[in-house]
């Protein structure tokens, strides 16, 4: 899951002019504090009165779109962890013993995570009829914590396919072996690449599956999933917001019905 930031004031100038030539003049900060007076004109007194008659009207600011509110990285601007309370949800800081595993998640995740980033700001409940982790991925940054992704993750009690689903725009690694599964719809196959350990019934219910596919042709193609330590986890390089925590748990709950075979 990369973001997405003269002059020169000298007295000489390099062709050998000084100040005033040319009507070259100090940069106004350099200029004396009390300039001579002048007097102005009478097309500047004109200009000023209109100035003073017609004020400009300030342009009003744009609202967000709703898939711009969703989907912007703007961090925990909210509260998550909060938020998560709010919803009957526990928090730990990533060091619980069921934390343990988030490791592995880590480990697995298609994102250039180090031996330096590990699991923090720990939500764990339910939304729906799934079981959800949501946690940050984080590095140490002059004793202070830095996310980088934001992964939630569904556990799993079916054997799950290794697999990976990543936007067609994303550069991939950690690839070696997966088999590519396409959806056959030349739009959903121009935008997200499936590559999985085996192509079995499973993987193909989870491409065809009309709600994931509608889902993911309604987001911005900014989240990766994938299947390890008996999880189906998303993540996407942000730190977790409610928006963000509910965004993927609709695309995970519709993906964990597809891979069971759910009506």
């Amino acid at each position: 899951m990369s973001s997405p930031h003269d002059r020169d004031d000298r007295d000489d100038r390099e062709d050998g002019r000084r100040p005033g030539d040319d009507g070259w003049q100090e940069p106004s900060h350099l200029e004396p504090s009390h300039p001579e007076p002048s007097h102005p004109s009478d097309d500047d007194r004109r200009a000023g009165a209109t100035a003073w008659t017609a004020p400009q009207t300030a342009p009003r600011p744009r609202t967000p779109g709703v898939v711009e509110q969703v989907f912007r990285d703007q961090g925990d601007t909210v509260g998550a962890q909060a938020w998560a309370l709010h919803q009957g949800w526990t928090i730990s800081d990533g060091t619980a013993p069921e934390d343990a595993v988030l490791a592995e998640l880590v480990a697995t995740a298609p994102v250039r995570a180090t031996r330096d980033h590990r699991a923090a700001g720990v939500m764990r409940g339910r939304a729906g009829n799934l079981e959800l982790v949501a946690f940050d991925v984080v590095y140490v940054d002059k004793r202070r914590l830095v996310p980088e992704w934001a992964v939630t993750a569904a556990p799993v009690l079916l054997p799950l396919p290794g697999l990976r689903l990543s936007p067609a725009r994303f550069w991939r690694h950690g690839t070696g072996g997966l088999l590519h599964v396409p959806s056959g719809d030349p739009a959903v196959d121009a935008r997200w690449v499936l590559l999985a350990a085996e192509d079995g019934p499973a993987v193909r219910r989870l491409v065809a599956d009309p709600a994931v596919l509608g889902l993911l042709m309604n987001s911005d193609d900014g989240d990766e999933f994938w299947a390890a330590a008996g999880h189906l986890a998303a993540v996407r390089p942000d730190g977790h917001r409610p928006a963000l925590v509910e965004h993927h748990a609709r695309l995970l709950a519709a993906m964990v019905a597809a891979l069971a075979g759910a009506v």
